[in-house]
């Protein structure tokens, strides 16, 4: 009989290994001496070590979901109970007791992570409800408006779920707020559209004026009748793009009537007019030297008084007449566009909101980030593919946010 601290091999070749709870046959060995039969039994035993050991750090090194952990932990409890080694198996179920108990603490770690990621993720969800709200209710900015409530729909779906209960009263909120919305911008612009019917009638009136007016040959009164007509042309606002364009083109037909008829017959005055129209080529000349336009303040202000004398040196020839007021009215245009661009620049609730942007989006993008993290973490493939999805979808927003804001700068 051959013996060692934690097993033996009887006379008759079986193998017992010593436990706590007394000694146990693991198997029987024949075909040779006694301590070969030891030796084989204690490699079995240091295979299941191996395995304890490798747990041991999975658990401690790694964020092993402490489902698995347990799982991993009780299978290998019961390999241990019921191996047939010889070694010092109840050290490794001590081990593998300890361990237990790290899981256990590691499970209510995870689960107050989890409660605060809820908490953290409902703080965000009211959020995003409570802006929903007051978007619903006060905005009158409704293309900013429909595209920030689009935004929060996407923060919404981007952040962690909640308990199913609070879910639904939110999204039920949320969902309430968007409707809202809709019919606030539904109304505004049903109104919208009964005002431009009332611009239309009060231009369909002036239309009709310009053409009765069309054949005068009084020309005096009937310019400045026309000039009239055109003030209250202004001043009426502006209808349907299709009505302006139809109702303009008769007004001008109309007016233009009338001035090409005085023009013939003013035809022979023409010659008295060239030096009119040699002072007008020269304003126009000092006018294009405002090109390109540096600082549209100081244009404006230049064409300003540009045009006070190019009114001041009255009419000029009608052939001539078209070439200079068209010169003129491509200088006017790029002042006006670069007044519009230094406008835009320098409108600080635009920059406020291309601001609010970046940040959102930098905001949804760590959140994500924070969740493809966890997700592989988890292993959990599908969580990270919807991750990625998200995440590049959000980098190009954000890339395509940030060009708006230095466009601010």
């Amino acid at each position: 009989m051959s013996t060692d601290p934690w097993g033996r091999v009887d006379d008759d070749g079986t193998v017992y290994v010593r436990t706590a709870e007394g000694e146990r046959a693991v198997g029987s060995w024949q075909a040779g001496e006694p301590a070969e039969a030891l030796a084989y039994f204690h490699r079995k035993f240091e295979e299941l070590a191996t395995q304890v050991e490798l747990l041991e750090q999975r658990v401690r090194g790694t964020d092993l979901h402490p489902a698995q952990a347990e799982a991993s932990i009780v299978k290998l409890r019961e390999a241990v109970a019921t191996a047939n080694a010889v070694g010092d198996l109840d050290s490794l179920l001590e081990r593998l007791a300890a361990l237990t108990d790290l899981v256990a603490k590691r499970r209510e770690e995870v689960k107050a992570a989890r409660e605060h990621a809820r908490a953290a993720a409902r703080e965000v969800k009211e959020r995003i409800v409570a802006e929903a709200e007051r978007i619903a209710e006060h905005t009158t900015h409704w293309k900013t408006g429909g595209e920030r409530l689009r935004q929060l729909v996407d923060e919404w779906k981007a952040a962690e779920r909640i308990d199913r209960a609070t879910e639904a009263a939110l999204w039920k909120r949320l969902s309430a707020a968007r409707t809202a919305f809709a019919k606030r911008r539904k109304v505004y612009f049903a109104g919208l559209d009964e005002q431009r019917e009332g611009i239309k009638a009060e231009k369909e009136r002036i239309v009709a004026e310009a053409e009765a007016l069309a054949s005068s040959t009084d020309w005096g009164n009937t310019a400045a009748a026309y000039r009239e007509l055109m003030r209250r042309w202004k001043a009426a606002g502006r209808a349907t793009r299709e009505a302006e364009d139809e109702l303009w083109a008769r007004f001008k037909a109309a007016q233009d009537q009338f001035f090409q008829a005085r023009s013939a017959v003013f035809a022979e005055r023409d010659a008295s007019l060239r030096e009119n129209a040699e002072a007008k080529e020269q304003l126009l000349a000092e006018a294009e030297k405002i090109l390109p336009v540096s600082d549209a303040r100081a244009a404006r202000a230049q064409l300003r008084g540009i045009l006070e004398r190019w009114e001041a040196i009255g009419p000029v020839p009608r052939d001539a007449r078209d070439r200079l007021e068209g010169g003129l009215r491509r200088v006017d245009e790029a002042v006006r566009k670069a007044e519009e661009a230094e406008w835009q620049r320098s409108n600080p609730e635009a920059r406020a909101r291309a601001q609010t942007t970046v940040n959102q989006l930098r905001k949804s993008i760590e959140q994500l980030e924070q969740r493809l993290a966890k997700a592989r973490a988890a292993g959990r493939a599908k969580d990270v593919a919807d991750a990625e999805e998200a995440l590049a979808a959000r980098r190009s927003w954000l890339a395509e946010a940030e060009r708006t804001l230095a466009e601010f700068s």
